[in-house]
C-alpha cells in the first residue's frame, strides 16, 4: 500500500458528508430492488403465487419457478464480508439487525414493498466434460435438473451495479430431487470463506454476504470417522442446517443455455427457440451489456458473446492455475456464463504440488488441478452448441462460431505460458525451464503456495525455498535444483531490476492460500457456537498477497502436517453439502 500523502491544492478532498448513506435497513436495501429476471423472463406456467412448491416435479417449460424459502429455525448470525458490505454500499451494523438476519436466514414473509415476499430458482441441463446427460434427472427426461437448494432472493442496483442475491441451502424447490434443501454449517463456513479468499486474489467470483446457522435444526450428511483415511464416508453425522448468501451479478450458467437450447433443437414446445433467445439476450444484458451493442443483429450479438466469453473463461481457468485453485466439479451447471467462480463445493487448493490433484473423489482426473483447461474448453463448446440454433439460417455466423469454438486452446495456451512466465518473473516464457521445475517440484514433493512465494524473493540459493519442500532432495535431485536455480537467476537478470521483479511476483503468487486443515478446525468450533476462528481466517485470507503478523506467519504459512494427509474430510472428501 502507497504510504499517506498530504493534500495539496490540486488534490480533491471528498468529505464524509459527500459520499453516498451507508443503506441501515431492510426497507432502504428494498428500494434499490429491480427484477430484471423475473420482468423479463417466461415463468413457468405451473408455479404457483405462493412460492409453495416443495415436491420434486418435471419443469417442462419457463425460465424459472417462484418458491418461498424455508426459513432456519431459531437463526444465529455468524459473519458477514465487511468488504461486500462496503462495495454494496451497506452499512455494517446492518448485518446484525434482527430484520436483516429475518431476512437472510429465508424469512420473505414481511420484507418491505416493493420487494416481493418470494423467490425465484432456475433450472439447467447437466453435461459432464461435454457429455450431455438426463439419466440422474428422478424422470429420465432432464426436466427435474435445477437449483434444488438455492433461491435468489433480491436483485437489485447497489452503488450503480446490478447483483442478485441467492439462498444457498434455502430449503427445497420443485429441482429437490428428493434432497431436503438444506446446507449444513460445514459446507457453508467453507463457501463463505472461499468466495471471498477468491476475491482478495483478484479472481473474479461469486461473493458472500452472510452466514447464518440454526441452532435448533439439524440434518444427517455422510462424512468420516476422525482420522479416517476412507476414500468414502463411513458414518452418517448429524450437522447444523445453515444459509450463506452469495452475490453476483447474476447467476446464469452454462447448464441454464444447454437446457433451452435442448429443448429448441428438440422443438419440445413452441416457444422452445424462443425461450433460448431470450435468455441468451437477457444474459447479454446482465453481463456483456457494455461490451455488446444492442444495436447489432441477433447473430453479430452471438458472435461478440462467444468471443467474450471465450477471453473471460480463458483468463478465469489461467488464475486457478496461477493460485492453485481446483475448482473438482466443473460441469456445465457450475460454469457461470458471465466467466467467473461460481459454485464452492467440491472445490480445493494444491498444497503438496500434484498436476492430476483433485479434492473430490467422485471427480477424477478429467476434472484434476492441470486438466482444468480442457475441463474448460468442454464447457466453452457446449455453450457454443447452445448458442448454435440462434445462427442456424446464418452461414456466415455459424462459420464464425465455429472458428472461435476452435481456437479456444490456443488462446487458453498462450494465457497460461504468459502466466507461467508472469509466476517465474520472466518477460519471456521458457518451455524447457518450465518442465524441468514441474519436474522438480513433483519429485521432491513441493508446497505449491510456500515455493512460488519464496521464489518471489529470487534467492540465491536452494536454502530459502527449500522450505517449501516436503521431502528433501538426495544429491543428485539438489545438483538439479541448482542447475535450474542458475538457469532461471541468469533469465531473471536479463529480465530486469531484481527488487521490481520481486515485488511484481509477490503480487501474483500470494503468500496466504486456503490450507484445508486450517478450516476444519474453523467449522468444527462453530458447531459449539466459537466463531472466533471464522473470524481469524477472514482476516488472514482476505489479505493473501499481504505481509502479516509474526504470529499470523508462524500459524497459517506453513507445510500441511504429515497426519492429514490421506485424512477422510482434509485431503479428500465425497460429499461438499
Amino acid at each position: 500500500m502507497a504510504p499517506s500523502q498530504a493534500s495539496t491544492p490540486d488534490t480533491q478532498v471528498i468529505n464524509a458528508e459527500d459520499l453516498p448513506k451507508a443503506i441501515t435497513s431492510v426497507k432502504e436495501l428494498a428500494e434499490s430492488v429491480s427484477y430484471s429476471l423475473m420482468d423479463a423472463l417466461n415463468c413457468d406456467p405451473d408455479a404457483t403465487e405462493t412460492g409453495i412448491d416443495y415436491r420434486p416435479r418435471e419443469v417442462f417449460t419457463g425460465h424459472y419457478v417462484t418458491i418461498k424459502p424455508t426459513p432456519l429455525g431459531n437463526p444465529e448470525y455468524i459473519a458477514h464480508s465487511k468488504t461486500l458490505f462496503r462495495e454494496l454500499g451497506l452499512a455494517d451494523e446492518l448485518a446484525q439487525s434482527e430484520e436483516f438476519k429475518r431476512l437472510f436466514s429465508g424469512d420473505v414473509s414481511s420484507v418491505p414493498k416493493p420487494m416481493k415476499p418470494i423467490g425465484w430458482a432456475t433450472g439447467y441441463a447437466l453435461s459432464i466434460y461435454g457429455t450431455e446427460y438426463t439419466q440422474q434427472c428422478p424422470f429420465q427426461t432432464g426436466n427435474g435438473y435445477g437449483d434444488g437448494r438455492a433461491m435468489s432472493i433480491f436483485e437489485g442496483i447497489l452503488n450503480g451495479k446490478r447483483w442478485e442475491m441467492q439462498l444457498k441451502g434455502g430449503g427445497k424447490t420443485p429441482y429437490c430431487r428428493g434432497g431436503d434443501g438444506r446446507a449444513v454449517l460445514r459446507s457453508s463456513v467453507r463457501e463463505f470463506l472461499a468466495q471471498e479468499h477468491m476475491h482478495s486474489l483478484d479472481i473474479p467470483t461469486s461473493r458472500s454476504l452472510s452466514l447464518f446457522v440454526s441452532k435448533t435444526e439439524h440434518v444427517k450428511r455422510p462424512w468420516y470417522f476422525a482420522g479416517s483415511q476412507s476414500t468414502d464416508p463411513e458414518i452418517m453425522v448429524s450437522n447444523p442446517t445453515a444459509i450463506s448468501t452469495r452475490v453476483a451479478p447474476s447467476f446464469l450458467r452454462v447448464g441454464q443455455l444447454e437446457l433451452f437450447a435442448r429443448r429448441a433443437k428438440k422443438q419440445e414446445h413452441p416457444n422452445a427457440l424462443k425461450e433460448l433467445e431470450m435468455i441468451v439476450l437477457h444474459l447479454i444484458e446482465r453481463e456483456y451489456k457494455s461490451e455488446i451493442n444492442s444495436a447489432l443483429t441477433l447473430s453479430e450479438k452471438i458472435i461478440l458473446l462467444a468471443q467474450i466469453f471465450r477471453e473471460r473463461l480463458t483468463s478465469l481457468i489461467t488464475d486457478w492455475l496461477r493460485v492453485g485453485y481446483c475448482q473438482g466439479n466443473f460441469n456445465g451447471d457450475n460454469c457461470a456464463a458471465g466467466g467467473y467462480t461460481l459454485d464452492y463445493g467440491p472445490f480445493g487448493f494444491c498444497e503438496m504440488f500434484d498436476p492430476v490433484f483433485q479434492p473430490w473423489t467422485g471427480g477424477g482426473r478429467h476434472f484434476s488441478f492441470i486438466n482444468q483447461p480442457l475441463a474448460a474448453q468442454q464447457n466453452f463448446n457446449m455453450f457454443c452448441l447452445a448458442l448454435s440454433p440462434l445462427v442456424e439460417s446464418n452461414t456466415d455466423a455459424q462459420d464464425a462460431l465455429l472458428t472461435i469454438r476452435s481456437e479456444f486452446s490456443s488462446v487458453m495456451e498462450r494465457k497460461m505460458e504468459s502466466m507461467w512466465a508472469t509466476k517465474l518473473g520472466l518477460n519471456n516464457y521458457d518451455s524447457e525451464l518450465f518442465i524441468q521445475l514441474l519436474k522438480l517440484m513433483v519429485s521432491t514433493k513441493v508446497d505449491y503456495t510456500l515455493f512460488f512465494r519464496e521464489l518471489s524473493h529470487i534467492p540465491n540459493d536452494l536454502s530459502t525455498f527449500s522450505k517449501s519442500f516436503y521431502k528433501q532432495p538426495n544429491d543428485e535431485l539438489t545438483l538439479q535444483w541448482e542447475q535450474w536455480l542458475k538457469d532461471w537467476l541468469l533469465l531473471i537478470d536479463q529480465s530486469g531490476e531484481r527488487s521490481n521483479i520481486s515485488e511484481q511476483m509477490k503480487s501474483v503468487n500470494p503468500k496466504y492460500t486456503w490450507r484445508e486443515w486450517l478450516i476444519v478446525p474453523a467449522y468444527q468450533q462453530a458447531e459449539k457456537g466459537n466463531y472466533a476462528l471464522i473470524k481469524e481466517l477472514q482476516e488472514v485470507l482476505t489479505h493473501p498477497y499481504d505481509e502479516q503478523s509474526q504470529d499470523i506467519e508462524e500459524k497459517y504459512y506453513k507445510r500441511r502436517p504429515s497426519e492429514f494427509f490421506r485424512a477422510g474430510g482434509v485431503s479428500h472428501y465425497s460429499c461438499s453439502s
